[in-house]
């Protein structure tokens, strides 16, 4: 699918320059040796397929943790197969709730807390909410909302209930369309960026951004529709769909080309940064357009709020919290601290909460544990900022370890320094110093001057732990390829990008059901720019800056991607036709000619991958 070259002639050092081979109408890119394929495993011997996974350099990943490919035919009999895949697939199921989980309660909140201890207000560079700043009600629906806003991108229409609300959630959707849609959309990037540093899996990633956009802008919208019909707004709706054609046009021109140059990927991020700037613009002239409307006529005047993203929604922001705090004073002990911090249950939500929900708790709490006890997390909102003592200097000394040992998939952390001591040793040496003069220098009621230190390790631990899950989601949806002869873009398109939108998708269908489709439709359309324009963008990179090379160079996996493309581009023209045709107006009829539509581009991507559908050779 890539290949990276050193200039317009010429491979770069150890480029592929062998004859292609081709399955199921999937063009591969040919090995070092020019001849030997990893998908020829299955039409070997049984005896033969363990000596050819670990002697073929096309079976061999260049990162991760866990050979998936030698574990399948080297250590499960070939009458266990069936249940070495079905082990592989509740594994997969696992990072995507690992990438889910970090990128939610720990990626995002953090990256939050830099962009307020950088002095970045909610525009990025100008404030345009007065008043104290933005604080979270617990328990009620301004914390519901305030969370959403924390957790999606552009354009949810969230970012403008601060004048309805009695606490502002947040001052302008730039600090969206940067910081925290970075949060949300981490999984998909990351997993972008692990595909792109190997050309055997860059299929995966365009299948994977494309697969996303045509998941959410059909299944996702079109299930909003159906849950609540609604009156999308206007502008914002305008707007983003534009962004995103342009954003597809540009990645649809590339695979047309065959190459992305340095001057190519940075027009991608350039392309972003565009965006960012007209919704900071747009926002400032629609904030100014309403103060001037509710100057010289009344409140609620319906040409400004015709096309707005506020909904109607109660002013109430009582905070039961309150009622949990204890009547008398009690000071706890610094083990009684340490245990309820890193306890990932909440007992009274846990009895007043579904079975379902009970049992899903279950299965996240692993995964909630180990990371709150390897990432710490700064709340601006708290008082005492989320300050832990006794956890955080425990962080001090695990959170630097986590981070040698996930870099380049512990490559560093395991290396001699003299032929001695390890790296790792090392830094748990200075980890549990410094550790040790912050315990006794602080206290646990009151957080120090350099708290905010910790939201910049605690990114960098959540970074590394969603960067070393992608890795791992990376390898096993290759290895699947391998055992199943699928390619790489649909199994982007279908279980990549299942994957990575399945959370946002809940989340929006949850938002509808609670009378807000408008903010859950602009929300769906929002992160996926960000995902495509810095995915790619950023993806080829850095691949070009880690070889060296002048551009990368893409080979289309057959005519499945550009069913891919296509299927994309006419999902956004038809909604770009349909919706001001309605006047704006969704209803149910909309939303089940959306889901009709995905469901006959997964028919034809279907057909197109197993060679139903096919072009003609001459």
């Amino acid at each position: 699918m890539v290949e990276t070259v050193s200039g317009a002639r010429g491979p770069f050092t150890g480029a592929h320059t062998g004859p292609q081979f081709s399955a199921l109408g999937v063009n591969q890119t040919p090995m070092e040796d020019g001849s030997i394929q990893c998908r020829e495993v299955c039409g070997l011997n049984v005896s033969d397929r363990c000596d050819f996974i670990r002697t073929t350099p096309d079976c061999h990943s260049q990162g991760g943790y866990l050979n998936y490919l030698e574990g399948i035919f080297c250590h499960f009999p070939p009458n266990l197969l069936p249940l070495a895949i079905t082990l592989y697939a509740f594994w997969l199921l696992y990072l995507f709730l690992i990438l889910g989980v970090t990128a939610a309660k720990f990626f995002c909140p953090n990256l939050s807390a830099i962009s307020t201890v950088l002095k970045l207000s909610h525009n990025v560079a100008v404030s345009f909410c007065p008043g104290p700043a933005p604080r979270r009600v617990g328990g009620g629906l301004e914390g519901r909302l305030g969370d959403h806003v924390a957790a999606h991108g552009p354009g949810t229409g969230l970012d403008r209930l601060g004048p309805l609300l009695c606490v502002p959630l947040t001052c302008s959707p730039p600090h969206g369309v940067t910081f925290l849609a970075f949060g949300n959309g981490a999984p998909d990037i990351f997993s972008a960026l692990v595909a792109f540093s190997d050309p055997r899996t860059a299929g995966l990633a365009f299948g994977a951004l494309f697969g996303a956009g045509v998941l959410v802008t059909t299944a996702v919208a079109g299930g909003i529709a159906i849950l609540r019909p609604f009156t999308a707004a206007s502008r914002p709706f305008l707007r983003d769909i534009v962004f995103y054609m342009v954003a597809v046009y540009l990645a649809f021109t590339a695979l047309y080309l065959g190459r992305v140059t340095l001057a190519w990927a940075l027009a991608y991020l350039g392309l972003y940064v565009f965006y960012v700037v007209t919704v900071v613009l747009c926002t400032w002239i629609y904030r100014w357009q309403r103060k001037r409307s509710l100057v010289y006529s009344m409140p609620g005047t319906p040409e400004m709020l015709s096309d707005s993203e506020e909904e109607p929604v109660s002013s109430n922001s009582y905070d039961y919290s309150e009622e949990y705090r204890p009547l008398l004073f009690y000071q706890e002990t610094t083990v009684q601290i340490l245990a309820r911090a890193l306890n990932p249950l909440d007992y009274r939500k846990w009895r007043s909460k579904s079975v379902c929900w009970r049992a899903l708790k279950v299965v996240k709490l692993p995964v909630e544990f180990l990371m709150l006890l390897t990432v710490p997390v700064v709340d601006p909102d708290k008082e005492d900022g989320n300050w832990k003592r006794p956890l955080n200097c425990l962080h001090l000394v695990i959170s630097p370890l986590v981070l040698i040992l996930t870099l380049q998939s512990g490559a560093y952390g395991v290396y001699d320094i003299g032929g001695l001591v390890p790296v790792w040793v090392i830094v748990v040496i200075a980890g549990t110093a410094v550790a040790a003069v912050t315990f006794f220098a602080t206290s646990n009621s009151e957080p120090p001057r350099l708290h905010w230190l910790f939201a910049f390790l605690g990114f960098l631990t959540s970074a590394l732990w969603i960067n070393a899950a992608a890795t791992e989601v990376v390898n096993i949806l290759r290895s699947l390829g391998v055992v199943f002869r699928l390619s790489n873009t649909v199994l982007g398109l279908t279980l990549l990008a299942w994957g990575n939108s399945i959370g946002d998708a809940f989340s929006d269908f949850t938002l509808a059901r609670q009378g807000y489709p408008r903010m859950a439709f602009s929300a769906c359309f929002g992160g996926i720019i960000l995902n495509l324009l810095v995915g790619v963008g950023l993806g080829c990179l850095l691949q070009i800056s880690r070889s060296h090379v002048a551009e990368v160079k893409l080979e289309p996996d057959g005519l499945l991607v550009w069913v891919l493309a296509g299927a994309l581009g006419l999902s956004l023209v038809c909604s770009l036709v349909s919706v001001p045709l309605q006047c704006f107006q969704l209803n149910k009829v909309y939303g089940f000619c959306l889901l009709l539509f995905y469901v006959n581009f997964l028919v034809v991507a279907l057909l197109t991958e197993f060679g139903v559908i096919h072009l003609k050779s001459a």
